[in-house]
């Protein structure tokens, strides 16, 4: 009985932990691609010539592959959630 609730103890917490995480990958994401796109028009803005100088702003990284994993993250913290609250409960509790 007791490797029953250490059980259903470790989902719980692995689902609280993983959505927060899920969410800052996400955002972190959001603001990489921001990054990028600002960082193409300035490299526009300079090739027309104008004054604008933010060539201190490289490419970000692989935004894309953040985003996905936030959202893996996300999806999986709310199953586990829902998984270990919603259809059973604290174990031994009827």
């Amino acid at each position: 009985m007791a490797v029953k609730k250490i059980r259903w103890y470790v989902k719980a917490q692995l689902g609280v932990l993983m959505l927060p995480a899920g969410l800052c990958l996400f955002g972190e994401a959001i603001i990489r691609r921001g990054m990028e796109q600002l960082a193409s028009s300035a490299q526009l803005a300079t090739a027309n010539g104008d004054s604008l100088s933010l060539n201190l702003l490289r490419a970000p990284g692989p935004w894309f592959w953040y985003g996905s994993f936030g959202l893996i993250l996300i999806t999986g913290g709310v199953g586990l959630m829902i998984e270990s609250g919603l259809l059973r409960g604290y174990p031994g509790r009827q």
